[in-house]
Parts: structure tokens; sequence; C-alpha cells
């Protein structure tokens, strides 16, 4: 892992030359992030000591309180890079921004840097742990995260052998509310990308654990899983919300980044099962294990 972090450092100017994005753009919220690190380098040894999803759950207890703040990844009309907000999160920033402390973590402390930080999100964020600068090389529907993380050995995707039933994927989301997407909005050829992604989504299953099976298996999922939420959507359905499993006294809660209307912030929320009953809507989860 820390060859593999040199040799990003070293091809970094040269994969974004003058496309690089200011560092006050890409990077927000960098006196938290400092104070962070400050907090856990003590700690350094015992957060290494456990696995990486117990270390996962670890750092995102350390970001509850963080305020909702969505489309924080939408940061320039055209030039797409990593990026990490510390001061505001969606539900997909908040888990893997927690991860990729985690893995952060791995490494010695001088090298817990801004930049370091950015190389992990680049890993879990993209096609092939690779950002190049357009705006479709980045993973935007949570079943393609689980698919290409898995493949490429970060997480091993529970899902179907938890017991998940195949379901038709909606999948039209994005496209549907384009205007909110600075990259879609500004660009057709990210709106025909983006489209042409949907339909390869919709002509495949997507797979889910119902809900009502939820309480069945909840004693073999483990605090730092990543749980993603699927929702009905008409007669098919997609995904819709994400937050990392969290066990408390024997308990297995859902903690996530809470919409303005719920919570408003990072929480730890109900039991999983539990807060699944809450919403009509919530037909079901997939899991996916982080590895390392």
């Amino acid at each position: 892992m820390l060859r593999a972090f040199i040799l990003f450092l070293a091809m970094a100017v040269s994969a974004f030359g003058q496309r690089a994005l200011p560092f006050g753009t890409v990077f927000k919220g960098q006196d938290r992030f400092e104070t962070i690190i400050r907090k856990v380098k003590p700690m350094a040894e015992r957060a290494r000591a456990v696995p990486i999803g117990e270390r996962a759950a670890w750092f995102g207890q350390i970001l509850l309180g963080t305020p909702y703040k969505n489309y924080t990844l939408e940061i320039d009309d055209v030039i797409e890079a990593p990026s990490v907000n510390f001061v505001g999160m969606d539900c997909w920033t908040f888990f893997e921004t927690a991860l990729a402390l985690a893995r952060m973590a791995e490494l010695p402390v001088e090298k817990w840097t801004p930049e370091t930080l950015l190389y992990f999100i680049e890993q879990d964020r993209y096609w092939g742990g690779k950002c190049d600068g357009t705006y479709l090389s980045r993973l935007h529907y949570l079943e393609d995260w689980a698919k290409d993380n898995d493949r490429r050995g970060w997480v091993k995707d529970l899902t179907r052998s938890l017991g998940a039933i195949a379901v038709g994927n909606s999948a039209t989301e994005m496209t549907t509310n384009y205007r909110n997407y600075r990259y879609m909005a500004n660009s057709a050829d990210n709106r025909a990308g983006i489209a042409e992604l949907e339909a390869g989504l919709r002509r495949r299953p997507l797979y889910m654990i119902p809900k009502e099976r939820v309480p069945d298996i909840e004693a073999r999922l483990q605090t730092g899983d990543i749980i993603g939420i699927i929702s009905r959507d008409g007669d098919k359905f997609g995904t819709s919300h994400v937050g990392m499993a969290i066990r408390r006294d024997g308990m297995l809660h859902f903690m996530h980044a809470s919409h303005p209307s719920g919570f408003g912030r990072v929480v730890i929320d109900a039991r999983l099962s539990d807060y699944l009953a809450r919403f009509k809507k919530h037909a079901g989860i997939l899991v996916a294990r982080p590895l390392k």
C-alpha cells in the first residue's frame, strides 16, 4: 500500500498537469482534518491493531455531528478531481471519508497528510481507482461502487451471500435531475455518458436483501460494513442512501449522514432493521465489507 501511495505522488503532477484544481477547492475543512490527526496520532498503533472495518467505524464516530451537505462533489463545471469536505458531508462522502482515514492510518504517521487522504479517496471513488480528470471516471451509483471495489479487492460485496433477491433497477435519478449536477448541467457529453451508464444498470438486475430479512442477518453483519439502502421507485428499485453498521451493546445500529429532513448531521441512528422499518419506501439493503 505504501509503495502504491509513493507511486501516486510521483505521477500526480503529470496526471493532472494544468488541469489541476486549486487545493482549497478539492480539500475543504483542513483545520478539522488536522485536529483529527492530532487526536489520533498518539493512538496510531492501537488504531492499526483493529480490523479495517472497525477502524473505519471508529473514524466515523469522530465525524459524528458533521453537518449534512448535499452535492459536495460538484466542485467544478468541467474538471473532475478527488476531493474531501470536512465542513459538510452527504451519506456517500461520510462513509468514504471514514474509510479513507482508516486506510491512511495503516501508513506511518508522517504520511498522514491531505495528499494521502486524497489518494485513498481516489482509490475508492473512481473506476479502477483512477480519476482521469473527467466526470465519467467517477463511480456514480452505489451498486457500481460495490462491484468495482470488490473486483479490486478493497471490499467484499456480501449482498448475494446474505440472501439477496434480484429486482429491477430504476437508475434514472441523475438524468432526471441533471440540473442539480454542475458537471452534467454544463456538458452534453456528461449527460449522454450518464444516460448510457444508467441504461446499462437498468438492463441488469439489482440485488438486495429485503428489509423483512434484515433482522435475521444482523448477527452476521460487522461493525464497519457499508450498508446501502435500496428504495422502491415506482415498480422498480434504486439505491437511495448509504451508511455504516456499528454494533453497540450487542445491537447493530446504522451510522450515517442523515438528510436535513431527519437529523441533518452524521449520527448513530436506530437499530438497522428498525431504521429500515421507519420508512415505507425502504425496501432492502446491499452490504459491502471493507477488506483493506
